[in-house]
């Protein structure tokens, strides 16, 4: 017999039928005055992390929100990851009430805000950042994915059909937009860490939330302690890591010192990491990867280092 009990699945499943842990941000958008309008979401996570031309998130929200219909208008947004204290928190609940205007919420707003880092450098029009995010995402909505630069915005009692699969207006109330990753700014004490290694104590203390569970109430918890616990090691002989090295390039190859460097590496990974390698040497000409060469190679934040 289960030791579970069945629970019915309805609308709002992560919040009505599971407890589910989700962030709290802060989506700024730029109506199409010039305001910037903020919202607070948490169906917010990466999409694109690997193999691709470029990065990106998911965003999942109601099509009619002020949000969506300014994604849909000029496709640019700032995801802002806010502290956990509770006057943060209160202040982002009271962005949440669907269908005010941004005129009516933004007046009342007490989060800071400034321009865009993009927009600092590149003089694009962008909605603005908020100054007490902790980190912030600055991010395209790719309108060409799944045919959705022909959705438009303007409805606001619901979309009719066809809809799109994943990306734009993906139902009669939903969107998902796909974010590209255009830019990442971070709180100096926090870029350190994660440029120089990162402690329990680094850690940014961002509130993890539960959703709308009971009709009156907004429930989140704080950042406790971090607790490490170290991954489990498991090395490949240099016979087998060599096999693999041999065949990622015909003219680039590896010491066995270099490779004895990555014989932790699973094995799913492997010609992931030595593609990355040979693609290293060509950029730099070099045919013989050495130890050395790959302790360069590893330190993914050399450069950010040698600028601190």
């Amino acid at each position: 017999m289960s030791s579970f009990e069945d629970l019915r699945i309805v609308d709002n499943f992560y919040q009505t039928s599971l407890f589910f842990p989700m962030p709290t941000v802060i989506v700024s958008t730029l109506c199409e005055d010039g305001m910037t309008n903020l919202g607070p979401y948490s169906l917010v996570q990466p999409y694109y992390v690997a193999g691709k031309d470029y990065y990106a998130m998911l965003l999942c929200c109601r099509n009619s929100s002020n949000t969506a219909q300014n994604l849909l208008c000029n496709g640019k947004c700032a995801i802002n990851f806010i502290d956990d204290k509770p006057k943060t928190f209160k202040e982002a609940v009271k962005l949440s009430w669907p269908g005010d205007k941004p005129a009516e919420k933004m007046a009342n707003c007490k989060f800071r805000l400034e321009k865009s880092f993009i927009e600092e450098e590149t003089g694009e029009i962008r909605p603005q950042v908020l100054t007490d995010a902790l980190q912030v995402i600055e991010c395209t909505w790719m309108r060409e994915l799944d045919g959705a630069d022909e959705d438009q915005p303007g409805e606001l009692d619901g979309y009719e059909g066809p809809y799109r699969d994943f990306n734009g207006i993906t139902s009669k109330f939903g969107a998902h937009f796909i974010l590209r990753v255009d830019k990442i700014l971070m709180k100096k004490q926090y870029r350190d860490a994660i440029i120089n290694g990162v402690k329990a104590s680094d850690f940014p203390p961002l509130p993890i939330d539960y959703g709308y569970r009971d009709s009156k109430n907004f429930w989140y918890h704080r950042k406790a302690r971090m607790r490490a616990e170290l991954l489990q090691m498991r090395q490949a002989s240099l016979a087998s890591v060599r096999y693999a090295a041999d065949r990622a390039d015909d003219k680039i190859k590896f010491t066995d010192e270099a490779l004895m460097t990555v014989l932790g590496v699973p094995r799913v990974f492997l010609s992931l990491v030595l593609k990355g390698c040979v693609d290293w040497a060509r950029e730099n000409n070099v045919e013989l990867i050495t130890e050395e060469h790959m302790k360069i190679i590893n330190d993914k934040r050399s450069k950010e280092k040698s600028k601190s």
